[in-house]
């Protein structure tokens, strides 16, 4: 699941809903971010929605 590149996801959302955000990263001990990326995918598996996982190939050095 650890993907080397991301992308910048920017949008609004009501200063309460920030904060449950924020308590229930917290509460998991996790950034505010992969909050957010454990709802989604939770989301998506619960409504068969498919994620497909890109991987970055591995430098000519690294199959030493």
């Amino acid at each position: 699941m650890a993907n080397n590149k991301t992308t910048t996801l920017t949008f609004r959302i009501e200063p309460s809903l920030k904060e449950a955000l924020r308590s229930a990263a917290h509460r998991e001990h996790r950034s505010i971010a992969n909050m957010v990326e454990v709802l989604i995918r939770d989301y998506c598996t619960k409504n068969g929605i498919n994620i497909i996982e890109t991987q970055v190939p591995l430098l000519e050095d690294e199959h030493k």
